[in-house]
């Protein structure tokens, strides 16, 4: 895994240049800003003040210089500055007087009412302009913005070249700023509802206080519900022109905007991230893990605020990629090794290449069950830790690998006979002192299963090791090899369960079915269901070796659902025939007892919507059940469920007397060696 720790990283800054050229960050990076200016809620300056103009001032005092009346009422109340908004009638002559009385201190706004992403593409176009002999050049300032694809305003440029003459943007003039170049980038977090704001019909009524506009910048401007136009206002979706102006001053206060590549913020999340990496220490790696992420989401706008404007989206598909890249490694990992001890399991060890003239060694700790089952569950690791400390000690070897039900397995040099033997009786000395874990101690007994067969891959060896190991373990010896006239049989045994899923797939395996006869009705009733295998290459399978090994890799789960649901689909065949038809199915013993049985079978009946009742299950090997109660529990449930209960092979094992009195059954099937010689005895 070391190989590729860095790889995760690399890959999200592939997605991310990906994304970029498909313009797939573009949205990630309007939403961002959306998200951040709506959180955000700031006052706008309150030297400026809106004279609000409403549609019907517009329709019906036109003609009567309705904006010399403003402005001649305005110098009463002596602002600072008047700036003149919107469509105007500068042919009036009772307006021009106005004008030429204000002097310096009034301004007429020029609008592009048009988003552009270049500032080269601005033009004067059908933008109306005052006659010189109106107002000077130099009292002319220009409204207009770049923006993105949505049409949400990004920059305001701090002034405007037109032909030979340079206009000062309105934003960068209503603040006091003068530049000849350079953008602002507007304050979005200006909340447009706290903008002071009057009437012009209340200002000409004598309504609105000589303070509210004493010393004040005032913008003469048309109803903001419909006036100047709306364009993307960050946060707050469309707002009037405006408002993006009054945004732009407020932005203009905190200087000059520059637009940043948005590699310089994706290199440095990328350099943190793999210092991330590198860190040993957890503590340290989350902690740097934490900085790449701040700098990810806040970043951006922490820059936005120094003056610096960046592409978010991109570093946020970095974060997320890469995000989902380490969790998805840290699974892969993680199914790569045990859940308590840490160590690597046989999913490890199966993947890797076994070196010539290694011995793959497999250990079995004897009753390490029973050890766990009186260990407190967080120290279960502890316990594995510990057995696997010994055994690298007595092997020379760091890498031992953890499996389940006490299995220890790693790789060593291979020795002469009568050295292994010598070998592994002193590691099985190394167990003879007691196991201390967390106050519990514990007498180990170990057993070894070794594999020399270099031709067959890792995970064949694997295999041939345990089945050594737990003849070793049962036999009592302390080291058993997987003998060579086994070995012949070994592909086959040891593949033999992905066999059998492959043969439910394509039809090797299925059911014949065994009649049963009626005799009352002189017809055949039902059937049991019998699991049969013709392999293309080895012919007949006895049902007994494949059950065998389903049952030992706890995968007769899946054979004994997937008959469920073949015999339900013949019982539904042939009760569409006729009379009842009663279909049998076998439960292994290995699976009478599991808490999933009861919800499993329901909802395999319940979604083929078969009647329980037509259906009946057959119990035998009842001595091998591990929980008896829940064994009976399941049973009874099944029963109240509506399926009938075979008790199969009555009168061997178990299957007595003794049985019906803990589970009352609606059939019994005598064992043949009872009715075998019935036609001649």
């Amino acid at each position: 895994m070391r190989t590729y720790r860095n790889l995760p990283i690399f890959i999200a800054t592939f997605a991310t240049y990906f994304v970029a050229w498909l313009f797939v960050s573009a949205p990630i990076d309007q939403v961002y800003w959306n998200a951040r200016f709506a959180l955000g809620d700031s006052s706008p300056p309150q030297s400026i003040v809106l004279v609000q103009m409403n549609s019907s001032d517009d329709q019906t005092d036109r003609s009567a210089d309705f904006e010399a009346k403003i402005l001649e009422r305005l110098r009463v109340a002596s602002p600072r500055k008047v700036y003149l908004d919107g469509k105007i009638k500068y042919g009036s002559a009772a307006l021009k007087h106005e004008i030429r009385a204000w002097g310096d201190r009034i301004s007429l706004v020029a609008r592009f009412n048009q988003i552009s992403s270049e500032l080269n593409r601005f033009s004067f176009g059908s933008i109306e302009l005052p006659d010189a002999s109106v107002i000077a050049k130099e009292q002319v300032v220009v409204s207009g913005y770049k923006g993105n694809f949505w049409k949400y305003v990004g920059f305001a440029p701090c002034a405007f070249r037109v032909e030979d003459t340079v206009y000062p943007g309105f934003g960068a003039d209503l603040a006091g700023v003068t530049c000849q170049g350079g953008e602002i980038r507007p304050d979005f977090s200006v909340d447009p509802h706290r903008i002071p704001s009057v009437s012009a019909r209340d200002l000409l009524a004598g309504n609105v206080p000589r303070a509210t506009l004493s010393g004040k910048t005032v913008i003469v401007t048309p109803s903001v519900e419909g006036g100047t136009g709306t364009v993307g206002y960050f946060g707050r979706f469309q707002q009037p022109l405006v408002v993006v102006d009054i945004a732009a001053a407020a932005g203009a206060q905190r200087g000059q905007a520059k637009a940043l590549q948005f590699e310089i913020l994706l290199t440095l999340f990328i350099l943190v991230a793999i210092a991330a990496q590198r860190c040993r220490r957890q503590r340290w790696r989350w902690l740097a893990y934490g900085v790449a992420a701040c700098m990810a989401i806040f970043g951006p706008a922490v820059l936005e605020r120094l003056g610096y404007v960046v592409n978010a989206g991109s570093t946020l598909v970095v974060m997320a990629v890469f995000s989902a890249w380490r969790m998805w490694s840290r699974w892969r990992l993680r199914v790569l090794r045990t859940g308590n001890s840490g160590l690597p399991n046989f999913v490890a060890l199966g993947e890797q290449t076994i070196p010539a003239g290694f011995l793959l060694v497999v250990a079995v700790i004897g009753r390490y069950e029973e050890f766990l089952a009186t260990l407190p569950k967080d120290l279960h690791g502890e316990c594995a830790r510990q057995i696997a400390r010994r055994f690298s000690v007595g092997c020379g070897t760091a890498e031992i690998y953890h499996g389940d039900g006490g299995h220890f397995a790693w790789l060593e040099r291979d020795s002469a006979a009568d050295n292994r033997v010598e070998h592994f009786e002193g590691m099985r000395a190394l167990f003879s002192a007691p196991l201390l874990v967390g106050g519990h101690m514990f007498d180990t007994n170990v057993h070894f299963g070794i594999d020399r067969n270099g031709q067959f891959d890792t995970l064949t060896r694997l295999n041939t090791a345990l089945a050594s190991a737990t003849e070793a373990l049962r036999h009592g010896r302390t080291v058993e090899q997987f003998e060579a006239n086994r070995l012949a049989n070994a592909p086959w045994e040891l593949s033999l369960l992905a066999r059998i899923d492959e043969g439910m797939r394509n039809g090797d395996i299925w059911l014949a079915y065994q009649p049963q006869w009626e005799y009352r009705d002189n017809r055949i009733s039902g059937a049991e269901a019998l699991i049969r295998w013709n392999d293309p290459v080895r012919g007949p399978i006895r049902p007994d070796e494949f059950i065998l090994q389903a049952e030992r890799a706890g995968r007769i789960d899946a054979l004994t659902y997937w008959v469920l649901e073949q015999a339900i689909t013949s019982a539904e065949a042939f009760n569409t025939l006729g009379a009842r038809f009663q279909m049998s199915i076998n439960l292994s013993a290995q699976l009478v007892d599991k808490p999933s049985l009861v919800s499993a079978t329901a909802e395999i009946v319940h979604r083929r919507g078969i009647d329980c009742r037509l259906l009946t299950i057959e119990v035998t090997e009842t001595a091998s059940v591990y929980n008896r109660p829940d064994a009976i529990r399941n049973l009874q449930e099944l029963r109240t469920m509506g399926f009938r209960l075979s008790i199969d092979d009555f009168g061997t094992g178990e299957a007595s007397l003794c049985y019906l009195a803990d589970l009352p059954s609606d059939e019994l099937k005598l064992d043949r060696r009872f009715v075998s010689r019935i036609v001649d005895s």
